[in-house]
């Protein structure tokens, strides 16, 4: 394969088909499926709801920079109103999404505090673990923490999620907060 037609594949071909075919990669320009972005960090299919996602989302950095650490870089969250917004980001079933540190989508059923403050936590995990590490670490670490320090206030949560949150719980009391990222680097 000559020089000419790898460059190519590598960087037309490939990030064309993950567009298409890997809908969650569209985080990385929204624009381009006619979201709008009126401030960095915030994007949403309905200039009109701009508001509530603002404070949603704000409330949520606070949150998790009081809880846990604070980001360091303002993430890219696009608030999806309608289900039509959510497919074109290929949420289905989910109510959000984080693409590892390119971004986050908030389905229309997701505009709550404590959906947002979970996503955001997965973002500080990526943050804080890197994205390829965190590949590696066990799901009710990933998941429990992102349920249980998101303050989410459901009672029982749908298997297995209920179980990471518990197996969670355990190990958060046995280690504390002050050494969580450390503890978690030795997972």
């Amino acid at each position: 394969m000559s020089i000419k037609r790898l460059v190519v594949l590598i960087f037309v071909i490939v990030p064309l088909t993950a567009w298409f075919i890997v809908k969650p990669v569209r985080v990385v320009a929204p624009k381009l499926i006619g979201i709008t972005c009126p401030s960095e960090g915030i994007c949403v299919d309905d200039v009109a709801k701009f508001e509530a996602a603002k404070d949603l989302h704000t409330e949520a950095l606070s949150f998790i920079a009081s809880t846990l650490a604070p980001l360091s870089q303002n993430p890219k969250v696009i608030f999806c109103s309608t289900v039509a917004c959510a497919e074109s980001f290929g949420l289905g079933a989910r109510s959000a999404v984080t693409v590892a540190r390119f971004g986050t989508v908030i389905g229309p059923n997701a505009w709550k505090n404590y959906y947002v403050r979970h996503e955001m936590i997965h973002v500080l995990q990526a943050e804080q673990i890197g994205v390829i590490r965190l590949l590696f670490k066990p799901e009710w670490f990933i998941e429990g923490m992102a349920y249980t320090l998101s303050d989410d206030p459901r009672d029982k949560l749908i298997e297995p999620f209920e179980t990471d949150r518990k197996l969670f719980r355990t190990w958060y009391q046995a280690i504390g907060k002050d050494s969580v990222w450390s503890a978690a680097n030795e997972l």
